[in-house]
């Protein structure tokens, strides 16, 4: 079990370029009941067999928790848990944009390699098989060749380095044919699966957790890694390929086991998720994702620009323009927020409500003010609400805020809670459309309430810019692209109809969710939120003011991305969309 943490923990590990396998860290948490007899015993082995293999791998434990009183007296017996080892490892990556994630990529072209850790052994004992069945089993996975996973460790090292493979997955929880299942859900596509038995059960072939990885390369580069397989003394076969029809199908000595449309057992694997689901979310809205995945597409995103880095002219300037970042307590994102506008060539100030409530700074020495998100005064008040009255009752300082909006030379973008805000304080649409210093007053005011789904949600979701004032994506229009979202209230509600035509045919709410195809929304789960439209941001008709729910400054760099089209030739380490 020790030796089988640390395997389990390399594995996941080894997806991500990291300096050396020798700076590999780790903190390990002991769980037994270590005051009944033999189990202090079985610790002790178990922490014997530990030291050995992470000497032998050269990699060390520098701390963790221990919690030796696993057992409890119930009902007139001991009841004692399993004893258990939790392996955390942690190491250095020298460059974060080197790394392999699960989701298979080539379609057609890609094909599935599987590097076997257990060198053909195949047994059942604990697995999630043996569970299933109320058993626990006789013969466990182990490592039982430390060598030989430092040496694959290394071996897919080098290839993340000269960046020939696409995709990789580590074998646990359900065994082969669950880990390739894994990469096909998370592809969106299709797999064939060609597995020899090797003399064992058709369980034993593909539901043994042994240790092992499983690699998608390109047919150009099979011959390439097939060679440096060879070299490096690593064994592994080609078990499959990935096909663009989204078809399962697993041969296990050329008989068809399994054949099924990745949509009917993507619904299996997702079940149990949906079903807890509907104790916590809107159950409509749930049926609407539930069903949506059957028929989800890539999404179908466009630049009509190209980022560039800010001009090194604006970034050595000594006068740049000022802007005041500012927060609540329960605010976060500042500092993402400050870097954003700082890489775009300003001198971002950061400034608490405190600041300028006790006066020790005022607003009036900037040309931008940003709100960030977060959670002031813990929504307890609705979402802004709190931050909203700290500027509005207090007088002195709702001047200070109104004279900065009257100013022709200044601007300001809300996020999230900031977005909430600058609605509150009449700053979006504006007076001349309708809102707080409009003729309709508070009552009129467009604003952001719960979402549809009833609970908070955190998505990367898709969004369309269309023409409008906003001198913020002013260049962006006719772009499809990927955005953080991450609000419990950010639907738009427009309680005065009148106004929400006004912002329509003014073109002030032309950033929009959108479904795969780019086109506006508000289907669940595309549009998060249940917004009109799919309205996700509303500027002023001078473009100046802009309130938006989506975070930009989640990803203002590429590498921040968590998934973009392969036809974006872009620099992973230069600034995103």
């Amino acid at each position: 079990m020790a030796r089988l943490a640390v395997g389990e923990a390399l594995t996941n590990l080894v997806w991500a370029k990291i300096t050396s396998l020798s700076d590999v860290k780790a903190s390990g948490n002991w769980m037994y009941a270590a005051k009944l007899n033999g189990e202090g015993a079985d610790m002790y082995d178990a922490a014997t067999a530990l030291s050995e293999a992470m000497i032998e791998l050269g990699i060390a434990i520098e701390g963790g928790k221990d919690s030796l009183s696993m057992a409890v007296h119930a009902g007139g017996e001991i009841v004692k848990a399993p004893g258990n080892l939790v392996i955390s490892a942690y190491v250095t990556c020298p460059d974060i944009t080197k790394t392999i994630t699960p989701d298979l990529k080539l379609r057609d072209e890609g094909l599935l390699l599987h590097i076997d850790l257990a060198k053909g052994k195949r047994r059942l004992g604990g697995s999630a098989l043996a569970q299933a069945f109320d058993q626990v089993g006789d013969d466990c996975p182990d490592l039982d060749d430390v060598s030989y996973l430092k040496k694959t460790f290394e071996f897919v090292q080098d290839l993340i380095t000269e960046e020939i493979i696409s995709s990789g997955h580590d074998i646990s929880d359900g065994g082969l044919l669950v880990c390739a299942l894994e990469m096909a859900f998370a592809g969106n596509c299709g797999i064939l699966l060609d597995l020899i038995s090797k003399g064992e059960s058709l369980f034993e072939t593909v539901v043994a957790e042994e240790l092992g990885l499983v690699l998608e390369v390109s047919r150009k580069n099979l011959d390439i890694v097939m060679q440096k397989l060879n070299s490096a003394g690593v064994s592994g076969e080609i078990i499959g390929r990935v096909t663009a029809s989204p078809l399962i199908e697993l041969k296990v000595d050329g008989v068809t086991q399994l054949k099924e449309e990745t949509s009917f057992l993507t619904d299996i694997w997702e079940e149990t998720s949906f079903h807890l689901e509907k104790f916590q979310r809107l159950a409509s809205c749930v049926d609407l994702e539930k069903e949506g995945l059957k028929s989800r597409l890539e999404p179908t995103w466009r630049l009509s620009y190209t980022p560039t880095l800010t001009d090194d002219k604006y970034m050595i300037s000594t006068s740049k323009p000022k802007v005041a970042v500012i927060r609540e307590e329960g605010s976060n994102g500042d500092r993402e927020m400050s870097a954003a506008f700082y890489a775009a060539g300003f001198e971002p100030w950061d400034i608490t409500m405190s600041d300028l409530l006790n006066g020790v700074i005022t607003i009036r020495d900037f040309i931008g003010i940003v709100f960030v998100g977060g959670f002031s005064y813990v929504d307890v008040l609705d979402s802004a609400k709190g931050w909203s009255a700290s500027i509005r009752f207090n007088q002195p300082l709702l001047n200070q805020f109104q004279e900065f909006y009257k100013r022709p030379d200044t601007f300001s973008l809300g996020v999230c809670k900031g977005c909430r805000l600058m609605a509150l304080l009449g700053w979006v649409p504006g007076p001349q459309v309708g809102d707080v210093f409009g003729t309709g007053g508070d009552p009129s005011q467009p604003r952001f309430v719960h979402n549809e789904s009833g609970r908070f949600e955190c998505r990367f979701t898709s969004v369309t810019i269309e023409d409008s004032p906003a001198i913020m994506f002013k260049g962006m229009e006719g772009s499809t692209l990927g955005v953080w979202a991450a609000h419990g209230e950010g639907r738009a509600y427009f309680p005065d109809g009148g106004v929400l035509d006004r912002v329509i045919h003014s073109n002030l709410a032309r950033v929009r969710y959108c479904d795969d195809d780019g086109n506006p929304t508000e289907v669940y789960p595309f549009n998060v939120n249940g917004s009109p439209l799919g309205v996700a941001a509303i500027c002023s008709p001078d473009g100046r003011y802009l309130a938006m729910m989506p975070h930009p400054e989640r990803c203002f760099l590429m590498w921040q991305f968590p998934w973009y089209p392969t036809h974006w030739s872009l620099d992973k380490k230069g600034p995103s969309p």
